[in-house]
């Protein structure tokens, strides 16, 4: 039986990753691990038998133990500092943990000698600051990270193909684009948007949303397609190569809001908060996901609107 041990188990991915592969009918083990505790119910699942584990993977004789009771066929490397944001505003921690939580995995998965495959989940803002001329971006494009969070992405990205190179382990990586869907945590930006949103319509709030740069251009996916990608490079992908996770469109800021006031019936005008530009952020990112689809046959499942529709309803019923 195939045992998936999944980092950052308490984050929104972990639970629709969850969900996926329960809709395969298939037997599985799955271990989560986060520091947090899960707020969603992880025995509902009839195919995937669930257990969770409390720790902190900067703790290394914590996660050795882990790893070593289970001995996993596959780990998922959710866990991080994922917001650009709070990077900017504590570096180190930032990058201090997301680098030495993934070393701690590695050595040893290396130690135990484990046939293991590890999916390493990187980011977009590795890519950096780009121009137009450049899209949609491939994964051979120079890397120019601009801010400590994908400072440290790229860190763990070259650190992974050390460990493929010098020490044989079986490492895929990702760089994952702006994934959205329902249960997002209103720190990002698009569900932020949906959650003032929805409180507008449902409580008749003054018609007017806070806002960074609404001028941005972003790459965003539905997590449940994200998940079926994973799950593809588990299976398919190439040991030491990356792949972009992306929908290959762009679309700014602006249009996420009218095209979720729209579907609300709402007419909204929006607040610049300067506090809320991050510095020296990216203005265009756009990825081409030709590697992926033809290593693996994934393809989109979700629209843009489909997306902005559930986290709409999810936060709804959620307020």
């Amino acid at each position: 039986m195939e045992k998936y041990l999944v980092t950052g188990f308490s984050g929104f991915v972990s639970f629709h990753f969850l969900s996926y592969l329960e809709s395969l009918a298939i037997q599985v083990v799955v271990l989560g691990i986060d520091i947090n505790e899960p707020d969603f119910d992880y025995h509902v699942f009839l195919h995937v038998k669930c257990h969770f584990n409390s720790i902190d993977l900067l703790n290394k004789s914590q996660i050795d133990h882990v790893i070593y009771d289970f001995q996993p066929s596959y780990i998922l490397h959710l866990a991080s500092y994922s917001s650009v944001a709070f990077s900017w505003k504590h570096p180190v921690t930032s990058f201090s943990n997301n680098t030495n939580i993934f070393l701690n995995l590695l050595e040893q998965v290396r130690s135990l000698n484990l046939n293991c495959r590890i999916l390493s989940i990187g980011s977009s803002e590795e890519y950096g600051n780009v121009i137009e001329s450049d899209m949609p971006l491939r994964e051979e494009h120079v890397l120019k990270p601009v801010s400590p969070y994908a400072v440290a992405r790229v860190s763990q990205e070259m650190l992974s193909k050390i460990y493929v190179d010098g020490y044989k382990l079986d490492i895929v990586l990702t760089r994952s684009f702006n994934h959205i869907g329902p249960g997002q945590k209103e720190i990002f930006v698009i569900s932020s948007f949906a959650r003032q949103l929805a409180e507008i319509k449902k409580y008749n709030k003054p018609a007017f949303i806070i806002a960074g740069d609404l001028s941005i251009i972003r790459d965003f996916l539905d997590v449940r397609d994200v998940v079926v990608a994973y799950y593809q490079l588990f299976k398919k992908g190439v040991s030491g190569e990356v792949y972009n996770i992306c929908s290959g469109n762009g679309v700014s800021l602006a249009f996420i809001i009218k095209s979720m006031a729209t579907y609300l019936g709402l007419e909204i005008v929006t607040h610049v908060n300067q506090d809320l530009i991050r510095p020296n952020d990216n203005k265009i990112i756009i990825g081409s996901n030709l590697k992926i689809k033809n290593a693996t046959g994934w393809d989109l499942g979700y629209s843009l609107d489909k997306s902005l529709e559930d986290i709409i309803n999810f936060w709804l019923k959620k307020i």
